[in-house]
């Protein structure tokens, strides 16, 4: 039996219409000993801030302010993580020197030239997050002297011949950002504050 469909009402737009954006989840509040992985950006549920290496400067730090974050991925075309940069790369010296180094203008400087590679990037493993606590978390980051640090697990890749043992593709299953711990534990800290005076901010709120 053919059903009869009847049109939608049709309205006007009209002027300063807005626009609706995903509601990202409520963090929730931590204490140093909640679960660590309450205080992981798991990338199997968000989506992942990336950018590639030959994106201008200017353009990865407006992609931050726009998404809210701090550091974002380096990928290729194929979704290799090449490597990481934060605000603090952009807008620290480091990108200055390079650029006199280079004897380029800023401006002309790409992510590429700044970011971190993915041999320098220090992480930690999922399966020690599992067990681990915030406070672990914190601590590692401070011994460190960081505002991130990524956490991965792996895939199982197939061998390419017979009799060959399968090989590991390590993958970024998680970001660490001590700003976001802060603010579930109830700590205002400055935005891209030092890493030292912002630890020193969490260590008086939580004593």
């Amino acid at each position: 039996m053919e059903r009869d469909y009847q049109p939608l009402p049709i309205r006007e737009l009209g002027a300063n219409a807005g626009f609706r954006r995903p509601l990202a989840p409520q963090s929730a509040r931590v204490t140093p000993e909640s679960p660590a992985m309450q205080a992981m950006t798991d990338l199997t549920r968000v989506t992942p801030a990336t950018v590639r290496p030959q994106a201008p400067l200017a353009d990865a730090n407006q992609f931050m302010i726009a998404r809210g974050v701090r550091l974002l991925l380096v990928a290729d075309d194929q979704e290799n993580v090449l490597g990481v940069i934060s605000a603090t790369d952009i807008l620290s010296e480091r990108a200055m020197r390079v650029a006199i180094e280079r004897g380029l203008r800023r401006d002309e400087l790409t992510v590429a030239d700044v970011m971190t590679s993915a041999q320098q990037v220090e992480v930690i493993a999922y399966e020690d997050v599992v067990s681990a606590r915030v406070g672990h978390v914190l601590e590692t980051l401070r011994r460190a002297g960081r505002q991130h640090a990524l956490v991965v697990d792996f895939d199982e890749v197939a061998a390419r011949r017979l009799l060959e043992p399968p090989s590991r593709r390590t993958m970024v299953r998680g970001i660490f950002s001590l700003s976001q711990i802060a603010r579930q534990l109830g700590v205002a800290v400055q935005t891209g504050g030092e890493v030292a005076r912002t630890f020193s901010e969490i260590e008086s709120a939580i004593k």
